[in-house]
């Protein structure tokens, strides 16, 4: 580590990512398969590759067990990503996700992933204290296995605060419900994972709701609407200058990354959520999770309108 400032990303429920590219998707079917992948993924991990990619160092730390773990390993070294991980007992989960190439869309299928023992998550929380004391961002990202803690993220979150690191959660329903206390930098609901936790239908409402539980800022994702950002210097939207069709499974992740960079980086809000969306959509545009296409992200880097809609907030 050598005690550089960098960022580090979380991904407790780490899988091996199985993708397969369909022209055509019919339930009940079947399918013909020219070509699978097969690649580390979680969304941490994702975060990670496409960081890589823009050429800012990221380590990857979570829990990972068994020959799927073994291959989550295998696969970052592959791809040169520093490999972190804490072993468990039990085997790490895959996901599979079919791409459709005429509907523009894709159909993910995850599994819970497995058991964690206590001595597992120990041995992990003892690593993740040792680490974040060279981390300036933590990236805290996915889904809780069947028994971390429900508070979990909380608790990261209150480490990485006590080493002076900014976080940004980008979970879902009880998990972002329990480290809401923690007072995470950045949380990242999309548009269903917002109206689920707080009842709202209304984003801005949904926003404020979050931050009145204790996030410091909500960047929510609206897929092709792109994003809504309350934060304590404004509220702002940030929009693609046109839709694009594609995997939208990397486009939340690759959101992420560009959040990360720019707290690294001290960049203002306006200039993060740009990049963020250009991100995304170069991310949209790949079948595969934690891919950018690097031209249509210097593209819409430059074109994404941000616009204020509110004044500073206070809580």
């Amino acid at each position: 580590m050598g005690g550089d400032l960098m960022i580090l990303t979380v991904t407790l429920n780490a899988a091996l990512d199985v993708t397969y590219p369909v022209d055509a998707l019919v339930p009940g079917g079947s399918h013909r398969v020219s070509e699978s992948f097969s690649r580390a993924g979680g969304k941490g991990v994702n975060v990670a590759r496409v960081l890589s990619a823009l050429g800012i160092p990221a380590v990857v730390t979570g829990l990972v067990g068994g020959p799927t773990g073994r291959a989550i390993r295998d696969d970052l070294r592959a791809a040169q990503l520093p490999d972190e991980l804490v072993s468990m007992a039990g085997d790490s989960r895959r996901t599979v996700t079919v791409v459709c190439g005429e509907a523009g869309d894709a159909t993910v299928f995850n599994q819970s992933g497995p058991h964690v023992d206590k001595e597992s998550w120990a041995d992990f929380a003892a690593r993740f204290a040792q680490l974040v004391r060279d981390a300036q961002v933590v990236v805290l990202s996915g889904s809780l296995p069947p028994g971390v803690p429900s508070d979990a993220y909380g608790r990261l979150t209150r480490l990485s605060a006590e080493a002076g690191a900014t976080t940004i959660l980008d979970t879902s329903g009880p998990a972002l419900l329990a480290a809401l206390d923690a007072r995470p930098t950045v949380v990242k609901p999309n548009a269903a994972e917002i109206t689920e936790v707080t009842g709202h239908d209304d984003t801005a409402a949904a926003a404020d709701a979050l931050r009145a539980r204790g996030a410091q800022c909500v960047v929510a994702s609206l897929g092709p609407d792109g994003l809504h950002a309350v934060t304590p210097g404004g509220t702002w939207r940030a929009t693609p200058p046109w839709r694009l069709a594609g995997n939208p499974t990397g486009a939340g992740d690759a959101c992420v990354a560009a959040i990360a960079a720019g707290l690294l980086a001290g960049e203002p809000w306006p200039a993060v959520l740009r990049e963020a969306v250009a991100l995304s959509a170069a991310a949209v545009v790949c079948p595969l999770a934690g891919d950018i296409d690097v031209g249509l992200y210097e593209q819409f880097r430059t074109s994404v309108p941000v616009e204020r809609t509110r004044a500073p907030v206070s809580r």
